[in-house]
């Protein structure tokens, strides 16, 4: 019977391992035999009174050597310099491509490199070499560590995985000990299996730029150069270990030495999920689940701009448990977005307020949904509630159409308008104006002030002012640079202080439905600006509705 290659490998590699057990244990077998030859041989008084102070030489001998060992480990080893790493079978992980949802970019890149840890040779003949070390790089909950169990489950190698931080130790030289027993490990189950893969989460903890202090950072340095060497691979055999790490953190937070080629030899930017990305993550999660197939699954990922598969999978499970509040067993599409609110703008608080109170913070929240709807060129309304949330008396939940990772001038005069827009609002219905707009001045300032200080959007200067000290900028400049900060906040004033008394109508039948209903969702509030035959900002017109007779 032939012996597999990899079989054979495993036995020598357990003999090389175990040499001192295997020699002990055939020692003990000489001398055990030895041992009743010479018992044996003596005469039957001898034996048995051998025999009777056998069993308490066997506990004294076994009780001293359980004293020893326990003195001798913790006093020598302990716990330090040990590292918790289980070797996972690749088939046992169980995480296939087809279930890493929304990073389809990231997600080509890495079958890329599982094709590579499968065809050696491949790469052998142009005289390339294997893919040492792959840098997963991108925000939380994007799904960095289930990609990386895809590529030990589609590479069919064993899988170490833990955290940079269990290398972290006060005292020297362990960190560097952790990461030699870590890679080790590895090597041997590479030698055995054909390769290993060993994930490191969070690996800024260790790959942080080294700090050449005397005072400080020497052990973070120790082990991070024990990191560097293991990667090089400056050993006399050459298993296929494949170093995957992953941070949330900015690249450059890394040292450069891990950076370089020869160390990780690949890096995947890893991004929130796009439209169709996050609509793939609800349909997978949401088929886990009991839920209305009437949904309108590409609605609810509109409203989740912004949203990592994390975040999905918490507002499905959040879903659930607001139907299961409500004694149903099915969920639907006002779960989704009760737990969406939920989870974004915290639980709701059903204040007791007089009329004139609640009147007003009706007022104030209407003025905001209407400019946004008519003037804001990106974002839609999809929610608007007078009832207390976190630390807000009321709120319009409003989220962009699809991502964008810019914006421009229309965009950011928008914002400014919209927060300015529940202040008027008060003003004009109310006649007096209240301190709800704690949060709304600050926005509207800060994002003025951007414009014209770091931006160049007030017409008149170019530059990033900020970035100038403050003592080298002359009073003029900084007294012009806020006069045009001003301009644009009384600009923006007088711009939705017309919209808002031009739609007073308006005004007054939202206020009025929000007091009634106190919440009002995206296909209420489009339907009444229908009725009023007003159209959202950038939309084709429609015609209008006939009235039934």
């Amino acid at each position: 019977m032939i012996i597999n290659k990899f079989t054979s490998k495993k036995i020598k590699m357990f003999v090389r391992d175990h040499w001192v057990a295997v020699t002990s244990t055939l020692a003990v077998l000489i001398l055990t035999i030895l041992s009743i030859i010479g018992f044996m041989g003596l005469e039957s008084f001898y034996r048995k009174m051998q025999l009777a102070q056998l069993p308490i030489q066997i506990m004294m001998w076994i009780l001293a050597s359980a004293i020893s060992a326990i003195i001798y480990v913790s006093l020598m080893f302990g716990r330090f310099g040990q590292i918790d790493t289980k070797k996972v079978k690749g088939s046992k992980v169980n995480v296939l491509f087809s279930d890493v949802l929304g990073v389809d970019e990231a997600k080509e890149e890495a079958i890329e490199v599982v094709n590579l840890l499968k065809d050696h040779s491949a790469v052998q003949k142009v005289g390339g070499k294997i893919i040492k070390g792959l840098l997963m790089i991108g925000p939380p909950g994007c799904g960095k560590t289930y990609l990386a169990k895809a590529i030990a489950t589609e590479a069919g190698l064993p899988f170490l995985s833990l955290s940079a931080s269990e290398f972290t130790e006060i005292f020297v030289g362990v960190g560097a000990r952790r990461v030699r027993k870590l890679f080790k490990q590895a090597r041997r189950l590479a030698y055995a299996h054909g390769g290993a893969i060993v994930f490191i989460d969070e690996i800024d903890a260790i790959g942080r730029t080294r700090t050449f202090s005397f005072m400080s950072g020497q052990e973070g340095n120790t082990t991070l150069n024990q990191l560097l060497v293991e990667m090089d691979g400056l050993q006399d055999e050459k298993e296929n270990v494949v170093v995957i790490g992953a941070t949330n953190s900015p690249e450059d937070v890394l040292d450069p030495a891990i950076l370089r080629p020869g160390r990780f030899d690949r890096k995947i930017y890893i991004e929130k999920p796009n439209l169709k990305g996050r609509e793939d993550v609800l349909k997978f999660y949401l088929n886990k689940v009991n839920y209305d197939k009437s949904i309108d699954i590409g609605k609810v990922a509109r409203q989740a701009v912004y949203k990592s598969p994390a975040d999905l999978e918490n507002i499905v499970k959040e879903a659930s448990i607001i139907c299961l509040r409500n004694k149903r067993d099915v969920i639907t599409h006002k779960d989704l977005s009760e737990a969406m609110e939920r989870i974004d703008l915290g639980i709701k608080h059903r204040k007791h307020m007089t009329p004139e109170e609640k009147r007003r913070i009706a007022y104030h929240e209407a003025g905001h949904l209407i400019v946004l709807y008519l003037l804001h060129p990106t974002d839609d309304v999809f929610k608007a509630s007078i009832i207390a949330r976190g630390g807000t008396l009321g709120v319009v939940h409003h989220q962009q159409h699809e991502e964008m990772f810019t914006s421009n001038k229309d965009h950011l005069l928008a914002d400014i308008q919209t927060s300015l827009a529940g202040h008027l609002a008060e003003k004009l219905k109310c006649g007096t104006t209240s301190d709800g707009v704690g949060s709304d001045f600050p926005k509207a300032m800060h994002l003025a002030h951007l414009m014209v200080w770091c931006l160049g959007m007030d017409g008149k200067h170019v530059g990033d002012f900020t970035v100038i000290p403050e003592g080298q900028l002359s009073e003029q400049l900084k007294n012009e640079l806020n006069i045009e900060t001003q301009r644009i906040l009384q600009e923006c004033l007088a711009k939705t202080e017309t919209l808002l008394r031009d739609e007073s109508i308006l005004l007054d039948r939202f206020a009025n439905e929000l007091l009634k209903k106190e919440e009002l969702e995206f296909d209420e509030i489009d339907a009444i600006f229908k009725e009023y035959h007003k159209v959202k900002f950038g939309a084709s017109p429609t015609p209008p509705l006939e009235k039934s007779l």
